[in-house]
């Protein structure tokens, strides 16, 4: 036995044939220790989450390890028998996944899904698990655990049901903590919350803990070593203070050359032709009626807002702020409860679907996920020449278009033939970019179109997104929680909480001298805020 909690020997495994690599991962060694965060970096693809899968024994039936050891407080493994595994499983080492709407079962109650692991792993009676439930989740932060233990993960806001995952993984005590992108898909005060509960029960508890991320900032929050990993193989590791201030390998510089900075560079105001303007936006859900139980949530309230061609204007806030909305509203994806959108001089916010129509061009939204956005049995072509087809233009003259577009956005026109499961992640969302631009927009809306890419995939759409603004003097509506990608993006901010604007500016103006008590909330809330990786690397 050895005195790390994991110790990872010459890991390999095998990739199924016919596939672009023999390995998905070849060589892999490291160790964790007993209270030590050990963060695993690199793009997609490069062997982090399959790294961890192996450890825990969770890797799809294609994959196969063919090499090294896995040692778990001495024990390896992958030589573990399927029981062995399972009894291993929470009470010796646990995981916490990115998506916990996905990992929790819809249809059983959190408490009951905490104390499911109880129930399997020990022999405490019903109301013992029950209680012990209601205990990790006070220890997790839950609000009023003993009415939470009987909600139902939808009931739940996403920080909440992340803590649920916490509470599921560290209910056992294990002495192995895997966290796989745990706060990817969360606002910044939720992350910051999250990744302070995590380091506090690793601190607490003496838990080792392996974090896979892609995000720098997280990096330079908690990690005590950091592992480079690129195309299967570790290219670097070291303390954080070693890869974060003097990376030796170029893989590594290029990652933190991407990470955008928190400060935003000086922008002059964009002078031009409104592209479209809200005057006292108001969206409400719910009704007074018999049916609505007299509830009404206000999602946004008397916004007003107005961007012109040529200009980013980013709107930033956390989950539920109404960011979302104000931006489905605009496109009349929904239909405002009252209020105007005055789309190139026509109020758009009343008319009937019909009169609509001819305006739908004029607004194209980019969503988070490329994947859902497009219908995966319909080709890349199919996809793109769909909509400038129903205006009315030739199937060949769209198709032309479509090879154009690609072309633009740096993939091959011979991709229309493919379909969008054959692309990777950053390659999908520049189709669904070019695919916006078929119907000459006025105005594009990017819903945290970049949320969720590798940061040097990110910074490749950012680039081209910025690019496409100049070329096509297009007016840019970007949402996002990312502050870090605000802050580089963005010609103006709007700040909003619980549906409400609580500042707007200029976006150096909002960094340096935010005015409101929120906006300064959100800014000291983002992960490694004070780190200066993208600088020294790129400096390097």
């Amino acid at each position: 036995m050895t005195g790390n909690v994991l110790e990872v020997r010459n890991l390999a495994v095998r990739l199924p044939g016919g596939s672009d690599r023999q390995h998905a991962v070849e060589g892999i060694s490291f160790t964790v220790g007993p209270g030590e965060i050990v963060c695993v970096v690199g793009e997609s693809g490069s062997g982090k989450s399959v790294t961890a899968q192996a450890v825990m024994g969770l890797l799809p039936r294609e994959l196969k390890p063919v090499a090294g050891e896995a040692l778990l407080e001495g024990e390896d493994t992958l030589k573990a028998s399927a029981g062995r595994l399972r009894d291993l499983r929470g009470t010796r080492m646990a995981m916490i996944f990115q998506e916990p709407m996905t990992a929790l079962n819809p249809v059983v109650r959190v408490g009951e899904q905490i104390a499911e692991m109880l129930e399997i792993h020990t022999r405490l009676s019903a109301s013992e698990r029950r209680a012990r439930a209601i205990e990790i989740m006070n220890a997790v932060h839950l609000p009023d655990a003993e009415r939470m233990v009987d909600s139902y993960p939808h009931q739940l806001s996403g920080g909440q049901r992340q803590r649920i995952m916490i509470a599921c993984a560290l209910v056992l005590d294990p002495a192995l903590l895997i966290a796989d992108e745990p706060t990817t898909a969360l606002d910044v005060t939720t992350q910051a919350q999250i990744l302070t509960l995590i380091k506090e029960m690793q601190e607490r508890r003496g838990t080792g803990v392996l974090f896979i991320t892609h995000d720098f900032g997280v990096v330079a929050e908690i990690a005590d070593r950091v592992v480079v990993m690129q195309h299967g193989h570790i290219v670097e590791q070291g303390t954080r203070e070693q890869i974060l201030t003097n990376p030796q390998e170029d893989y590594s510089k290029m990652l933190m050359a991407s990470v955008p900075s928190m400060h935003p560079p000086e922008r002059k105001p964009v002078e031009g032709e409104t592209a479209v303007k809200t005057t006292t936006l108001v969206k409400k859900y719910g009704s007074k009626g018999w049916f609505g139980n007299g509830r009404e949530v206000l999602a946004a309230s008397d916004v007003d807002l107005h961007v012109v061609r040529g200009e980013t204007l980013g709107i930033v806030g956390e989950s539920g702020s109404g960011k979302s909305t104000v931006a489905r509203c605009i496109a009349r994806l929904i239909d405002p409860t009252s209020g105007e959108i005055n789309l190139h001089g026509t109020d758009i916010a009343t008319i009937s679907q019909s009169q609509l129509r001819p305006h739908r061009s004029k607004v194209q939204i980019v969503f988070q996920d490329p994947y859902r956005s497009m219908n995966p049995r319909r080709t890349v072509g199919q996809s793109m020449v769909e909509a400038p087809m129903n205006f009315g233009m030739p199937r060949d003259e769209a198709l032309k278009n479509a090879g154009e577009l690609m072309e633009l956005v740096g993939l091959s026109a011979d991709a229309l033939d493919r379909y969008p499961h054959q692309f990777s992640g950053g390659q999908r969302q520049r189709i669904c970019i070019a695919r916006a631009l078929m119907v000459n927009p006025e105005l594009l809306i990017a819903d945290e179109a970049v949320s969720a890419l590798d940061v040097s995939v990110q910074a490749q759409v950012l680039k081209l997104l910025d690019g496409i603004r100049d070329r096509y003097n297009l007016a840019m509506l970007f949402i996002t929680h990312d502050l870090r990608v605000a802050a580089q993006i963005c010609d103006r901010l709007i700040v909003m909480q619980k549906g409400v604007v609580v500042e707007q500016g200029a976006t150096q103006g909002v960094y340096l001298d935010p005015q409101h008590e929120y906006t300064r909330l959100l800014l000291d809330a983002a992960p490694g805020r004070g780190a200066q990786f993208g600088a020294l690397a790129a400096a390097g």
